[in-house]
């Protein structure tokens, strides 16, 4: 299993857009910072958007978050960039056979235990906020100077 690094990119961009916050933030200095294509960036900030976690201006850029980052947990932002609302985090492979005692088996002994995993996860992620990352971002760049 493994999650996409759209999830830390996303993370990484809350960090610079409270960091810079005296400077207009743009997909070009996201990128630039992570790494990544601009593009990318971009498609990142529309599910961000979307999710209701930040505010773009178009045209000259500039983004925004919506609302205290004590207020924005990593599963709201594990769910802006990771998932659909109906989607586990587990794909369950289609079509185990019929025939075979296992396959025939398989989803029902699987199904409770995968779903478990899939709340514990979810439950540690909403107890760690962008608060969290600004304070360790800030005791790392002090720790720096």
């Amino acid at each position: 299993m493994q999650i996409s690094s759209r999830f830390t990119m996303a993370i990484h961009m809350f960090a610079c857009i409270d960091t810079f916050q005296d400077m207009k933030m743009t997909s070009d200095f996201m990128a630039g910072s992570i790494g990544t294509n601009p593009v990318i960036i971009r498609k990142l900030l529309q599910q961000l958007k979307a999710a209701g976690l930040v505010e773009v201006s178009r045209g000259t850029g500039g983004v925004t978050i919506t609302r205290p980052l004590n207020e924005i947990t990593f599963l709201d932002i594990y769910n802006a960039v990771e998932c659909n609302p109906d989607e586990a985090l587990f794909r369950f492979h289609e079509n185990p056979n019929q025939k075979c005692p296992v396959g025939r088996n398989i989803h029902h002994v699987l199904d409770d235990k995968l779903s478990a995993v899939q709340k514990a996860m979810e439950k540690e992620l909403a107890g760690i906020t962008l608060a969290d990352v600004k304070n360790d971002i800030s005791i790392r760049i002090a720790e720096e100077q």
